[in-house]
C-alpha cells in the first residue's frame, strides 16, 4: 500500500473518527423512550423537513384531507416544479431523464459509483401526505444537512424523484424506476389513458422526447447503492413501538384483469335456473380469491379491488362483470401456486353459473431482497441513535424493488399510525419523519465510508 500524504492522512483520520462516532453502541430505546428522552444530536433540521412536507401536501390537496396527485398529471407537474426548486436551493445539479424522473447530483471527491437515494411524489386517488413524499423530502433534507455541516463525501450523491410509482395512470406501477432499471421500454409509450392521451403525449408535456425513452436506462455499474426512506404502510412498527424498520425484501406482485361473461336478460321473466349471471359468478370469484390466499400458510395477500358490472340496471341480469385480481408474496412460486388454484376455482364457478371467465395479465413485479451491506449500514445508523429496529418485509411495491435489479438496495421504514396508507387518514408523526431522515443521513455517510474501498 503506498504511503499516505499528510492531507490524505488527515482526511482518512477524520473519516475513521466520524465512522466511530456513528456506530457508537447505545442501548436501544423504544419509540416512546426516544421521543421522551431525546436522542444523540440530529444533523437534519426537523423543522425544515416538516415545512417542505407541508408545502408539498398543498399540491392536489383534497377537501377531506390527503392528496390526489397522479403521476403524469397537471397537479404532478406543479409539484415537480416545487421539488425541482428545492433541489436547486440545496445546490444540486438537476436533470430530468426521458422517462420524467428527476435527479439532483452533489459531486463527490473521488471518481466512484453514485450513491442514489430518494422516492416518489405521485399519489393514488385520495391518497395521503407521507407515502413517497417523506422519502423524497427526506433525501433533499439530507443534502441540506451535509451542506450545513460542510461535509464532503467520497461518492457523488444523487437524489431521485421517481415518476408514476403508484401506477394509477397507465396501469403500470413503478413506471419511472422500471424504465431506469431497463425493465420497461418503448412498448409502453402507446398506452392510452382515460383522456385519450398516450404516455408519449404526457412525456412531451413533461418536456421530454419519447424517441429517447430508452436513454433513461441507468447503465450497469453506475450506482454504488440505492437507499429509500419510506413509511411502513403497515401496523408492525407502531404495534411493537419500534421507531425504525429495516426492510429485508420487497414482495413480488402479479395482477390480472378478469372478465366474467354471461348474458344480460330481463330480471323479471328469466327463471333463476336459466340465468347466466356474470355478477353472481364474479361475487363467487372474489370469495374464491380470498379463500385460496387464506389457505396458504405465510404472509401472502390477495385482493380484488373493484367489480365493474354491465349493463348496471336494477331490472337487468348482469351480462358482464370485470374485476382485477392481485397477488403478493416474497416468493414468486407462492404467487404462481395460488394463481393456479384460483383459476381452478374459477372454472368450477363458470360451470355453476353458466358463464365464462377469462383473465389477462396486467402487471408484474418480481420480489427483491435488500443488500446485506446496505442493511448493515441502516442497522448501524439506527443503533448510533439508540433506536430499536425491526426487520420486516415490504408488503407494498416500491421503486427500490426495480433498483435492486441494477444496484445494492436497502430501505428504511418509519411507523404508520394504525397501519393506514393510501388514504387521507395516512399519518406519520413529525418525530418519526425526523427519525427516518436522520437514519438516512447516517446510513449514507456509512455507505460512503464503507463501499468501494481501495
Amino acid at each position: 500500500m503506498p504511503a499516505l500524504q499528510p492531507a490524505n492522512m488527515v482526511r482518512r483520520h477524520c473519516r475513521i473518527v466520524t465512522l466511530a462516532i456513528l456506530v457508537l453502541a447505545c442501548v436501544p430505546l423504544s419509540r416512546s423512550q426516544a421521543q421522551e428522552t431525546g436522542s444523540p444530536k440530529f444533523h437534519i433540521d426537523s423543522q425544515r423537513l416538516q415545512g417542505t412536507l407541508e408545502k408539498l401536501s398543498e399540491f392536489g390537496k383534497n377537501p377531506e384531507g390527503g392528496v390526489t396527485r397522479l403521476g403524469y398529471s397537471e397537479t404532478d407537474l406543479a409539484a415537480r416544479e416545487y421539488v425541482t426548486s428545492l433541489m436547486r436551493q440545496a445546490g444540486l445539479q438537476v436533470r430530468v431523464d426521458p422517462a420524467g424522473n428527476i435527479f439532483g447530483l452533489r459531486a463527490g471527491s473521488e471518481k466512484l459509483p453514485i450513491l442514489l437515494f430518494g422516492s416518489h411524489i405521485d399519489s393514488v386517488l385520495h391518497g395521503g401526505n407521507y407515502d413517497g413524499d417523506l422519502g423524497s423530502m427526506g433525501a433533499i433534507e439530507v443534502i441540506h444537512a451535509l451542506n450545513d455541516l460542510s461535509v464532503r463525501t467520497r461518492h457523488s450523491l444523487e437524489v431521485v424523484i421517481w415518476t408514476n410509482e403508484e401506477g394509477n395512470h397507465f396501469g403500470l406501477t413503478t413506471l419511472g424506476s422500471g424504465v431506469a432499471a431497463g425493465q420497461l421500454g418503448p412498448e409502453i409509450l402507446d398506452r392510452v389513458d382515460d383522456q385519450g392521451l398516450t404516455l408519449a403525449d404526457w412525456l412531451r408535456r413533461y418536456g421530454q422526447d419519447p424517441a429517447h425513452f430508452t436513454d433513461a436506462r441507468i447503465p450497469a455499474g453506475t450506482l454504488a447503492a440505492f437507499v429509500e426512506l419510506h413509511i411502513e404502510q403497515g401496523p408492525n412498527l407502531e404495534e411493537n413501538k419500534i421507531p425504525i424498520g429495516v426492510v429485508q425484501g420487497i414482495v413480488g406482485l402479479k395482477r390480472w384483469m378478469c372478465t366474467a361473461s354471461g348474458f344480460a336478460n330481463h330480471a323479471g321473466t328469466t327463471p333463476m335456473d336459466r340465468r347466466k349471471d356474470a355478477l353472481a359468478a364474479a361475487s363467487k370469484a372474489v370469495l374464491a380469491v380470498r379463500d385460496v390466499v387464506r389457505a396458504e400458510p405465510g404472509r401472502q395477500v390477495g385482493t380484488v379491488g373493484f367489480v365493474k358490472v354491465e349493463p348496471g340496471a336494477a331490472n337487468v341480469i348482469p351480462g358482464r362483470a370485470q374485476f382485477p385480481v392481485e397477488l403478493r408474496d416474497l416468493d414468486t412460486a407462492v404467487i404462481d401456486r395460488m394463481w393456479h388454484r384460483i383459476q381452478e376455482r374459477f372454472k368450477t364457478i363458470d360451470k355453476e353459473e353458466n358463464v365464462e371467465t377469462t383473465c389477462t395479465p396486467l402487471d408484474e413485479a418480481e420480489p427483491a431482497s435488500a443488500d446485506p451491506a446496505v442493511k448493515s449500514a441502516i442497522y448501524a445508523a439506527a443503533k448510533s441513535l439508540g433506536f430499536a429496529t425491526l426487520e420486516l418485509p415490504s408488503g407494498a411495491v416500491q421503486d427500490a424493488q426495480k433498483m435492486a435489479r441494477i444496484a445494492p438496495m436497502g430501505m428504511i421504514f418509519v411507523p404508520s399510525r394504525g397501519g393506514i396508507s393510501h388514504s387521507p387518514k395516512e399519518f406519520t408523526s413529525w418525530q418519526d419523519c425526523a427519525n427516518g431522515a436522520e437514519v438516512l443521513y447516517r446510513s449514507i455517510l456509512l455507505l460512503d465510508e464503507q463501499l468501494n474501498q481501495r
